[in-house]
C-alpha cells in the first residue's frame, strides 16, 4: 500500500510541473516536426527522372513499322515521349542542342540510337528499352520462319507486358524522415528519464522530508520502489503520448508490433531511471545531474537521435555504447523488418544495465544513515 501511495504521489508531482509538458512533450514533438520536414530529402532513396523525349525517324515498313508503332504507344504512359522527325530537321543536332534525350532511326536494316552525353542515365534507359524491343522482334522473326501464324501474337504489344519493370532488392519498407525521427526522438526521450530520476531522492533531502520518511514506520524498500515506479510510469505516459501523437498527427509509421515496441521503450525508461539514481549517489552536491546531462547528450549524438550514424568504422563502434543506439537498432528491425527477436536483445541490455546500476546504488546506501 505504501509503495502504491508513493507511486501515485510521484506521478502527480511529475505532471503538476509545467516543465514536464514543455520538456518531455512539447520539445520533442516540435523537434520531430522541424527535423522531419527540413531533412526530408536526406531520406529519399528513389531517383526521380524528368520526362524523356525521344526524336524518331521511322523509315521501316511492314511488320517492323507496326511493331515499333505499338512500342511507342505502350511507352507513352511511362513518361517517355516519342516525337516524329520533321522534314529538314537534323536529329543529331537536336540531341546536341539538348532538346531531346535521344534520336532513333528505324529502318528495315535495323535500329540506330544517338544518345545525349548530358543525360547519360536517361539515354541508358532509352537504350535498354530499344534493346528489349529488338530482342522481342528478333524472337518473333525467328518464330515466323517456322510458324507464321504466331507472329501476330508475339508482336501484340498491348498484352500487358512492359519494357520498364521496377523491383526492389530490399522489399522491406524503409523509413522516411518523419518515420525516422519519430522513433529516434522517442527513444531519446526515454533516456531523459534519467534526469528526472536523479532528483527522486535528492528532492526529499532538499525539502527536509527525507528525515520524516525515515522516522515513519515505513520500510526504505517501499519508499525506493514507489519512487522508481512513479518515475517509470510518468515517463512511460509521456512516451505513449509522443508515439500516438506522431502516429495520428504526423502519420509516422510504427509497424505492426506496437506492444513490443512499447515494451522496449519501457525497459529503456527502467534503465534510465536506474542511471539517474546511481549518478545521484555517486556524485554528490548536484554533480550527478551534470553527469546525466553529459551522458544523455553524448548518447543522443552517437545513438542517431539527430541524424543517422553509420554502423561501420570507429564511429559505429562508439555508437554501440549509447543506450539510444540499442533502442533505435531494435525498433528499426521490429518496425521495418518484422524481426521481433531483436526486441529481446535490447530488453536484455536495458534490464541488465538497470540491475547493475540499482545493485551499485544499493551497495553504496547500505551503510548510510538517513534518507
Amino acid at each position: 500500500m505504501i509503495t502504491w501511495l508513493m507511486t501515485v504521489k510521484e506521478i502527480k508531482q511529475h505532471f503538476r510541473d509545467y516543465r514536464t509538458f514543455i520538456f518531455m512533450l512539447g520539445f520533442p514533438i516540435v523537434l520531430m516536426l522541424v527535423l522531419g520536414i527540413t531533412l526530408t530529402n536526406a531520406f529519399v532513396t528513389q531517383l526521380e527522372l524528368s520526362d524523356i523525349k525521344v526524336l524518331v525517324h521511322d523509315a521501316s515498313s511492314g511488320e517492323l513499322s507496326q511493331a515499333f508503332d505499338g512500342f511507342e504507344k505502350q511507352l507513352a504512359s511511362t513518361g517517355v515521349a516519342f516525337e516524329t522527325l520533321k522534314d529538314g530537321e537534323d536529329g543529331r543536332a537536336a540531341v546536341e542542342d539538348n532538346r531531346y534525350t535521344a534520336y532513333v532511326e528505324v529502318t528495315d536494316a535495323g535500329i540506330s540510337q544517338y544518345g545525349s552525353s548530358r543525360d547519360t542515365v536517361e539515354s541508358g534507359i532509352v537504350q535498354g528499352m530499344l534493346n528489349a524491343f529488338a530482342d522481342r522482334y528478333n524472337a518473333a522473326a525467328a518464330v515466323a520462319r517456322t510458324d507464321p501464324d504466331k507472329i501476330g501474337q508475339l508482336l501484340a504489344w498491348t498484352d500487358g507486358g512492359s519494357y520498364l519493370k521496377e523491383e526492389s532488392i530490399a522489399a522491406d519498407r524503409t523509413p522516411g524522415s518523419m518515420d525516422y525521427y519519430a522513433v529516434a526522438l522517442t527513444v531519446m526521450v526515454g533516456l531523459w528519464g534519467a534526469m528526472s530520476a536523479g532528483g527522486l531522492l535528492r528532492s526529499e533531502q532538499v525539502r527536509g522530508t527525507g528525515i520524516r520518511l525515515v522516522a515513519a514506520p515505513i520500510r526504505r524498500g517501499e519508499i525506493y520502489v514507489g519512487k522508481v515506479l512513479g518515475n517509470v510510469v510518468s515517463n512511460s505516459l509521456c512516451i505513449l503520448a509522443i508515439i500516438f501523437f506522431s502516429k495520428w498527427v504526423f502519420k509516422a509509421y510504427w509497424g505492426a508490433h506496437l506492444p513490443l515496441v512499447i515494451a522496449v521503450l519501457v525497459c529503456e525508461i527502467i534503465m534510465s531511471t536506474s542511471l539517474g539514481i546511481a549518478a545521484n549517489e555517486l556524485f554528490k552536491n548536484g554533480g550527478g545531474r551534470g553527469v546525466v546531462m553529459l551522458i544523455v547528450q553524448v548518447g543522443s549524438f552517437l545513438g542517431g537521435a539527430y541524424f543517422p550514424v553509420s554502423a561501420t568504422g570507429i564511429m559505429g563502434l562508439a555508437a554501440w555504447a549509447s543506450p539510444i543506439r540499442w533502442g533505435n537498432s531494435a525498433l528499426t528491425q521490429i518496425i521495418y523488418a518484422g524481426q521481433t527477436s531483436s526486441a529481446w536483445s535490447a530488453i536484455g541490455l536495458y534490464l541488465g544495465a538497470a540491475l547493475v546500476l540499482l545493485g551499485a546504488t544499493a551497495a553504496i546506501r547500505r551503510n548510510r544513515e538517513g534518507f
